[in-house]
């Protein structure tokens, strides 16, 4: 991980938190204030996988609840394969976003992708699904155990998760969904320093280690 990020000609130290192997149902804020808060400084802001407040809310999926029907096994023919990211190439993965989705919506969703996808405009297809489906990580088999038997659904309120990290520590607080392929920004809370946009470049680079590395807080401090 390169520790620094250079924006509009602004360097920006990114600091990894390294925590233990967190655990479902786990206390989220517990965990910030034995891991994060005792090395923060003023004027710090704090990045945090998704994955890891859906770990802690249970808010999950074990495969052996997902049984891939037969459109989750139609799309993943048509998604998009990356080398270095699984996606929704799993048939049980886009199972779990057509549960979430509900079947005519998906169909929806494929028809217009299509037809998106003549005229030259991408991302029609997860646009249409919505329900945040395009969040749904997990089921890869390149992660840790026992994260690789389970369906990382969206997290829960995730506006009001980083709101009350905020009014507990003082530190303001960005949930990103960050991978291989891209990182959004999901949700921050209302004392972050930097807007949407600018947060997203200074995380582009998916800094994390969500998996053996165990450093799912990224400390954010202007230089």
């Amino acid at each position: 991980m390169n520790p620094f990020a250079k924006v509009d000609g602004i360097n920006y130290e990114r600091t990894a938190v390294k925590t233990r192997l967190l655990n479902f149902k786990d206390d989220l804020l517990g965990i910030i204030g034995e891991y994060v808060v005792p090395q923060t400084q003023k004027g710090d802001w704090l990045a945090i996988s998704e994955k890891v407040v859906s770990v802690c809310q249970n808010n999950v999926r074990h495969i052996s609840s997902v049984k891939a029907g037969f459109l989750a096994k139609f799309i993943v023919r048509f998604v998009k394969k990356y080398p270095n990211d699984i996606g929704f190439s799993r048939a049980e993965k886009m199972q779990v976003a057509v549960e979430t989705s509900g079947r005519l919506r998906m169909v929806l969703a494929i028809i217009l992708g299509v037809l998106g996808k003549i005229v030259g405009i991408k991302g029609i297809f997860w646009i249409v699904a919505g329900n945040r489906v395009s969040e749904i990580d997990g089921f890869n088999p390149a992660a840790m155990y026992p994260y690789t038997e389970y369906a990382i659904l969206p997290p829960q309120n995730p506006e009001q998760t980083c709101n009350e990290i905020e009014k507990r520590f003082g530190l303001p607080a960005v949930i990103i969904d960050g991978n291989n392929i891209n990182v959004k920004i999901i949700s921050m809370s209302k004392g972050v320093p930097v807007d949407k946009k600018l947060a997203r470049l200074v995380l582009l680079d998916n800094p994390m280690g969500q998996d053996d590395e165990m450093t799912p807080f990224i400390l954010v401090r202007k230089k």
